[in-house]
C-alpha cells in the first residue's frame, strides 16, 4: 500500500467542494423544517432549480463570449428562482390542501425526477438537435487565493477553489443572520414551535410557512446548481441521487441549527474525498468505488445512530395548523 500516493490537499478541497453545496441545502431544509413542513422533496428541489439553471445556460450560452463567466453566475440566479417555484407545489400540498407532509416530500421527489428528465430530453430533442438527456455547461474556473494558499495544511482550502463556494458562503451566513436575528426569522422557529401562539399575535402563520417552503426551494436550487458545475460539468437527473436525503440527515444530526449542520455537513464532505483519495491505496477496481461513494451515507448512519436520541425537532413540525381549530 502506497500512502504516499493520497493527495491531502485534495481530500481538503473536494470535501469543502461538497460540503458546502449540502450545507446550502440543508439550511433549505431548516428553515422549511423550523416553520413546521417536513421536507423530504429536498432531492427534488435542488433536481428541479438544477434543470432550471442549466436550461438557461444551454440557451444563452451563444450569446457571450466563450470565456464568459456571466451565464455561470446568472445560473445560480436561475436554479434559486426554480427551486423557489418548484418549492411552492409542496408548500400548496401541505399548506393549502394539508396533504401529508411526508407523502407530499416523496412525490414531489419523484415528479422531479421524471420531469426533469422528460423535459431535458425533449428540449435536446426539438430546439437544440441533439440525442441527450442531459445539457451541458461550460467549465467552471478555479481559483488559488493568494497569500492564504500558502498556509501550511489549511492552506489546502484556498487552491483551485470553485467560485460557487463563496457564492455560498454569502448566501448561507445571510441566512443564519436572516433566521436568528430578524423578526421574520423569530416567526418561522415560532410558526414550527408554536403555530397557535403565532397565531394569536397576528402573524399569518400559512404566510409564514409558505415563505420559508419557498426559501428552502430557492437554496436547494443554488446546492443543485453547485452540484452540477462541480461533479460532473453537465446538468442530468442521475447526478444528485441521495444527495438531498444526505442533506436532510444533517440537519437532523445538526439538531435543526444552522452552525452544527455545518460540521455534519463537513464530516460527511471530507468522509466522501478521503474514501476517493484511499482508493489508489489499495488499488481498487471500478466496483470498490462505487461503493467509496456510499461512505458518507454509511457515517450518516452511524452518527444518527449514536446522536440520534438527543434530538429535538420542532414541537409543531409536520402538524396541519387549522386556524378554525385554534
Amino acid at each position: 500500500m502506497n500512502f504516499a500516493a493520497i493527495n491531502y490537499s485534495a481530500i481538503i478541497v473536494d470535501g469543502l467542494s461538497f460540503a458546502l453545496p449540502l450545507l446550502i441545502i440543508a439550511i433549505g431544509g431548516i428553515y422549511s423544517e423550523r416553520s413546521g413542513i417536513v421536507n423530504l422533496a429536498l432531492e427534488g428541489l435542488l433536481g428541479f432549480g438544477a434543470f432550471t439553471g442549466a436550461l438557461f445556460v444551454a440557451s444563452t450560452v451563444s450569446l457571450f463570449a466563450v470565456t464568459s463567466d456571466v451565464p455561470m453566475y446568472l445560473s445560480f440566479v436561475l436554479a434559486a428562482l426554480g427551486g423557489a417555484i418548484f418549492a411552492m407545489l409542496h408548500a400548496a400540498l401541505c399548506i393549502k390542501f394539508m396533504a401529508n407532509q411526508v407523502i407530499s416530500g416523496v412525490v414531489i421527489n419523484i415528479l422531479s425526477v421524471a420531469l426533469t428528465g422528460f423535459l431535458t430530453s425533449t428540449i435536446n430533442a426539438n430546439i437544440f438537435g441533439q440525442a441527450s438527456e442531459r445539457f451541458m455547461l461550460q467549465t467552471s474556473p478555479r481559483w488559488d487565493i493568494p497569500y492564504l494558499m500558502e498556509i501550511p495544511i489549511l492552506g489546502a482550502a484556498f487552491t483551485r477553489v470553485y467560485p460557487f463556494i463563496f457564492i455560498i458562503l454569502i448566501v448561507a451566513a445571510f441566512a443564519w443572520y436572516l433566521l436568528y436575528k430578524t423578526r421574520f426569522g423569530l416567526h418561522v422557529r415560532a410558526a414550527g414551535d408554536n403555530p397557535q401562539a403565532l397565531d394569536a399575535a397576528g402573524i399569518n402563520v400559512a404566510r409564514v410557512r409558505f415563505t420559508a417552503v419557498a426559501i428552502s426551494g430557492a437554496l436547494a436550487g443554488i446546492g443543485g446548481m453547485s452540484f452540477a458545475y462541480s461533479i460532473s460539468t453537465n446538468f442530468s437527473p442521475a447526478i444528485y441521487m441521495g444527495f438531498g436525503f444526505l442533506a436532510i440527515a444533517a440537519l437532523i444530526f445538526g439538531n435543526w441549527r444552522i452552525v452544527p449542520t455545518f460540521a455534519a455537513c463537513l464530516i460527511f464532505g471530507l468522509t466522501r474525498s478521503a474514501a476517493f483519495q484511499l482508493l489508489p491505496v489499495f488499488d481498487a477496481g471500478a466496483a470498490v468505488i462505487d461503493l467509496a461513494m456510499t461512505a458518507p451515507f454509511v457515517v450518516t448512519l452511524l452518527l444518527l445512530a449514536i446522536f440520534g436520541k438527543k434530538n429535538k425537532m420542532p414541537r409543531a413540525l409536520g402538524e396541519i395548523y387549522d386556524k378554525s381549530k385554534r
